[in-house]
């Protein structure tokens, strides 16, 4: 059986058999926030089917290529299509294409997903850049030997969100006239949207926001060494008193309407860098 490091060395030689230049950044679309991809000149576009140990996303308003291009003058690599822990794959798995992006030299790493407002200031169509995050629900990536290759193995996690990007944010932000929040994301599992009695613990806890991916994957990417960025589309509300129920169509309605800001964002961010 290939040992895990083996695997992704493989995944990364394919990758490289088909583009050998420099990518600058790489980027995650979380459900219904594919517009980004339509931002850069497409180069090249691999079905995950394709590489080697790569998992294949089953949910809605994923897609299931790696998108390689142009951004301007920057190439950039976009996972259109990410992987959940909630689809039935470990934590090793999940985290799998950022150890790939990670030996393909990509040190900027920008991250978007859908997630439950459980801050009462927040409403459907938000942008918030996460500041911090809370992984007590989820099962830490990297859980057993540790892969040195990779990176220590008590990885500090005091600043897992990069402050210059979550500040460039921030001036991008006001510079287009868009409001955006800032806030904490709690890590769930899922697949499950969650119960009254949650959201309630999950705020008093100090979170702003709820959602079923992104922690495993900053992790994985922090202790890669990786510079990370995240933004949430506040896609459903968990504090609501009316019937309080959510579906995945209202996440994607949701997400679809705050993708052109969003992708603005990421963007100019990454031209920056």
């Amino acid at each position: 059986m290939m040992h895990e490091l083996g695997k992704i060395h493989e995944a990364v030689a394919y990758i490289r058999s088909l583009y050998t230049g420099k990518i600058d950044a790489a980027v995650i679309l979380g459900s219904g926030l594919g517009s980004f991809s339509e931002e850069i000149v497409v180069e090249l576009s691999i079905p995950y089917s394709d590489i080697p140990h790569f998992p294949v996303s089953t949910v809605e308003g994923h897609g299931g290529h790696l998108l390689i291009g142009k951004l301007s003058d920057k190439a950039v690599l976009v996972m259109s299509g990410r992987f959940h822990f909630y689809e039935g794959y470990g934590p090793t798995e999940v985290v799998f294409p950022i150890r790939v992006l990670h030996l393909l030299g990509i040190q900027h790493l920008f991250v978007s997903n859908a997630a439950g407002g459980v801050n009462p200031d927040f409403k459907v169509g938000d942008l918030m850049v996460i500041k911090d995050h809370i992984s007590l629900s989820i099962v830490n990536p990297l859980l057993g030997k540790n892969l040195d290759e990779l990176g220590p193995r008590f990885p500090d996690m005091s600043e897992p969100y990069f402050k210059p990007f979550i500040q460039q944010a921030f001036a991008i932000a006001e510079k287009e006239g868009y409001a955006i929040k800032q806030g904490v994301y709690f890590g769930v599992t899922g697949p499950t949207f969650e119960t009254r009695a949650e959201y309630k613990m999950i705020h008093i806890l100090g979170a702003d926001a709820v959602g079923m991916s992104t922690v495993q994957e900053v992790i994985a990417a922090v202790h890669c060494g990786m510079k990370v960025f995240a933004m949430s589309v506040i896609t459903d509300l968990g504090i609501r008193e009316e019937e309080n129920i959510i579906t995945h169509q209202e996440v994607l309605d949701a997400a679809n309407a705050a993708a052109p800001k969003l992708s603005a964002i990421f963007k100019q961010l990454i031209l920056a860098t």
